[in-house]
């Protein structure tokens, strides 16, 4: 897109909005024109690409004291939990070892099995938020285990925006996989995949697949899955394919491409952070129901690869990656849409 369609698509998007008139899609602007001269807090708000940064303008005299804080959905399995979160964890910290790191689970259920059975607290984000608040820390990078913008990424930056006039800054870091190469931005998908090379099979024969679980998701977010499928390919991974447990393509719609491809092995390996009840029950697992099972049922060889990842450390580094991007933001951000408390406001 030249920079003139640029603008125009910006002009357009504004007008939709303000006027409630009009198209917009896919290409909508990235940043607004300047012939936008008074552009509303909402669409500011939605034109928002990237680390998001939320502040308080009433808070920007105080002295910083900064913290990391990492969102994971968590997992009651104990040996990849401390595989993957905690190894990820523990390569934040390393990499930011001045900056206080936390870890706040997104599932309640989690939270509270893990404490029942381990006698482990882990807290939500909104708990999280508070203890920060309670300790005095004012500016927080918010690094979210995720894999794809989807349901778990949107909790996190909507905790992040009820939180807004209770901290100076806060920046949310983007998942793994955000951008997808449009305009200048880089291709993430590649990055994910040739991060994920790492732990291939080698030497693949043309009758063996991988076949990549996803979780699916009902966001929109699920379309990531097609763009990995579409990258797969350009990549000449003519034999993966991604497929998820409650999204589309699901494995029905997969194994009709192994069978048409004359597809003999397949090996099942997740694409989730943690290797939990999915991969060890629903891909793996021995009841007839589970994705082993009913490939075999089918005809098929099938081989299983039951880690997070999170123990890969090419996306360990991902994710470090990420972390820095919140961090940098910090200092180098400002938030399209500070907060500024009615006391502190001029009349």
């Amino acid at each position: 897109m030249n920079k003139q369609w640029k603008r125009f698509m910006a002009a357009t998007f504004c007008a939709a909005i303000l006027t409630g008139f009009g198209s917009f899609g896919v290409n909508a602007a990235y940043e607004l024109s300047a012939e936008v001269k008074q552009p509303t807090p909402a669409l500011l708000t939605a034109t928002e690409i990237g680390v998001k940064v939320r502040e308080n303008t009433a808070m920007q005299n105080l002295q910083n004291k900064d913290a990391i804080l990492i969102t994971s959905f968590g997992t009651t399995f104990k040996d990849t939990r401390a595989k993957t979160i905690d190894a990820v964890v523990n390569k934040i910290k390393k990499a930011f070892p001045h900056k206080e790191v936390r870890v706040a689970f997104t599932s309640h259920i989690i939270i509270d099995r893990i404490m029942k059975h381990e006698g482990i607290q882990y807290y939500t984000p909104e708990q999280a938020y508070d203890n920060l608040k309670k300790d005095g820390y004012n500016r927080i990078a918010i690094v979210p285990f995720n894999i794809i913008p989807g349901i778990e990424y949107d909790y996190s930056v909507e905790a992040a925006n009820l939180q807004q006039k209770n901290f100076k800054k806060i920046a949310v870091a983007t998942p793994v996989m955000y951008y997808m190469g449009q305009e200048d931005q880089p291709d993430q998908i590649n990055d994910f995949l040739n991060a994920l090379k790492y732990q291939l099979p080698q030497h693949m024969q043309k009758n063996e697949a991988v076949l990549f679980m996803a979780h699916g998701t009902p966001h929109p977010g699920n379309a990531f899955y097609s763009v990995i499928q579409d990258r797969l390919e350009m990549m000449g991974m003519k034999n993966a394919y991604v497929y998820s447990v409650e999204g589309r393509p699901n494995l029905d719609d997969v194994i009709p491409h192994l069978k048409a491809n004359k597809i003999q092995k397949v090996t099942l390996m997740p694409i989730m952070m943690v290797a939990g009840d999915h991969a060890n029950n629903d891909m793996a697992g021995d009841e007839p129901d589970s994705h082993k099972m009913i490939l075999q049922k089918e005809g098929f060889k099938v081989n299983t690869y039951i880690r997070g990842l999170g123990e890969n450390p090419k996306i360990q580094d991902l994710f470090v990656e990420r972390a820095r991007e919140a961090v940098q933001a910090l200092d180098t951000k400002e938030a399209k849409v500070p907060y500024t408390p009615m006391h502190s406001k001029k009349h």
